[in-house]
């Protein structure tokens, strides 16, 4: 049974699956997926008690047909070296789909961080980090680690400083890690990309009317009813632009249960709810789910699992309603739980696409760390000065005048997160529709999922060629 497989096993099964289709040679495939490099390390931790721990982590450089590799950092009781290696490997093609020149990477350490004081967190990632050091795995041409689960902004800032005061004489040292806060090298739309990218790749798949006609919607996403499972920094942004996109949030998970209003739900009343009594459960007007997982089997137009893999399975996915799943986790359904919704019909946008939105911001701040200057400094002013000209030019032509909030924001010129968003938006739409193209090219009889991996294969092989290391 699929489900029985490890997780870097279920990641190949899906690749097989689209190499079968491919004509490329045995060993060129075996290295594409084939995870190049993996580093345990074990380091002690002094608890602020005194006592000592030893701590279980791992970093894993999954293809370095392209550098710097590329990929985050969780915290989390239950990560291991075989969670690593897949998910550094989906973030191979994670990048080849969207068109990011890194190779995939992806650390983990075995803490539950709720159990760790701020003081004792820090010690461990700087130490962590010095690990990373010592065996050459982080740097800004080498491996640029980012924010995963159970890290953030902080964690980014101790890796950075920790770096910095390794590498004193590095110029571009500030690129060695993403996601980091804005004064320490940071991109502004970082904190919001996974989850922007999330509406950006749902919000195309929906206004696609052929493809909503099968599943017996309407294009767009005005009305459409979604369950978000998930509240973490993906969950919780993805929810709230897909709200303000038209659609309604009926349902909302996490880890201490659901709830449902068939009626819709108000991200933010939620959050102020859960943030007021610790909790999302008893918000007014909502129904008390217990068990997260019973959200995934609402009624709904649209499904978000945001939270971890191996969500729907095989026991579950026989009563999943959602027309649409949106993975905006990695690995949030199983290999063979996926032939199971396709036969249903259910449209599954694969993860490796739909949370590309971190790694594509991220590929943004690195250039910004390498360049030195903030996106926007250099042509802001100039912008308004023209806008602002044709505008005026307008108002002599046409003799009327242009009311002024509608003339100062249509004269104003983007800033640093403007562009960002827009770079991410038409990444987002040109990703999707090179995956949708190579699933007609195979006439609708290959998933989505499948597409994506033939898109990702397709390009790393072509690295390999231009490199000549396969004739």
């Amino acid at each position: 049974m699929a489900e029985n497989l490890k997780f870097f096993e279920q990641v190949n099964r899906n690749f097989d699956r689209a190499a079968r289709l491919t004509d490329y040679p045995k060993g060129l495939l075996d290295q594409i997926k084939i995870c190049n490099s993996v580093y345990h390390m074990t380091f002690p931790l002094k608890r602020d008690d005194g006592s000592i721990e030893t701590i279980q982590a791992w970093r894993a450089e999954h293809s370095h047909h392209k550098l710097p590799t590329k990929g985050g950092i969780r915290y989390a009781a239950n990560v291991n070296e075989d969670e690593v290696m897949a998910l550094a490997a989906l973030m191979t093609y994670k990048c080849a789909i969207v068109d990011v020149p890194f190779g995939g990477a992806k650390g983990g350490v075995q803490i539950a961080k709720w159990k760790y004081s701020q003081s004792e967190l820090e010690r461990l990632t700087r130490r962590f980090t010095f690990e990373l050091i010592k065996k050459n795995f982080i740097g800004p041409a080498v491996d640029v680690p980012a924010p995963d689960y159970g890290t953030g902004p902080q964690e980014m800032a101790w890796i950075v400083d920790t770096y910095m005061a390794m590498a004193s004489n590095e110029l571009d040292a500030l690129g060695c890690v993403t996601g980091k806060p804005i004064t320490q090298g940071g991109v502004r739309g970082r904190k919001e990309a996974t989850g922007r990218g999330v509406f950006f790749g749902i919000r195309e798949a929906c206004s696609i009317k052929e493809d909503m006609q099968k599943l017996g919607l309407s294009p767009g996403l005005d009305g459409k009813r979604v369950v978000v499972q998930g509240l973490g920094n993906v969950g919780y942004h993805a929810a709230k632009f897909l709200q303000e996109g038209g659609a309604i949030i009926v349902g909302l998970a996490e880890y201490e249960g659901a709830i449902y209003n068939p009626k819709g739900l108000d991200v933010d009343q939620v959050m102020a709810h859960r943030k007021e009594t610790g909790s999302i459960l008893n918000f007014p007007g909502a129904q008390n789910l217990e068990n997260t997982i019973e959200a995934l089997e609402l009624p709904c137009d649209i499904l978000v699992p945001a939270a971890l893999e191996n969500q729907i399975t095989t026991e579950n996915a026989p009563r999943i309603q959602a027309k649409i799943i949106g993975e905006a986790a990695n690995g949030p359904v199983t290999a063979e739980a996926s032939e199971i919704l396709q036969q249903k019909g259910v449209m599954i946008i694969p993860d490796m696409y739909l949370n590309a939105g971190g790694v594509t911001v991220s590929y943004f701040e690195w250039l910004k760390n390498l360049s030195h200057v903030r996106f926007g400094r250099m042509g802001k002013r100039f912008e308004k000065k023209v806008n602002t000209q044709i505008l005026e030019l307008v108002e002599q032509l046409t003799g009327k005048k242009i009311p002024e909030d509608i003339f100062e924001s249509i004269a104003t010129g983007a800033d640093e997160e403007d562009l960002v968003n827009s770079g991410l938006e038409e990444t987002m739409i040109n990703a999707y529709h090179e995956i949708r193209e190579i699933r007609r090219q195979h006439k609708d009889e290959i998933d989505l999922r499948t597409a994506a991996f033939l898109d990702a294969i397709h390009k790393v092989a072509r690295s390999y060629f231009e490199l000549g290391i396969f004739p």
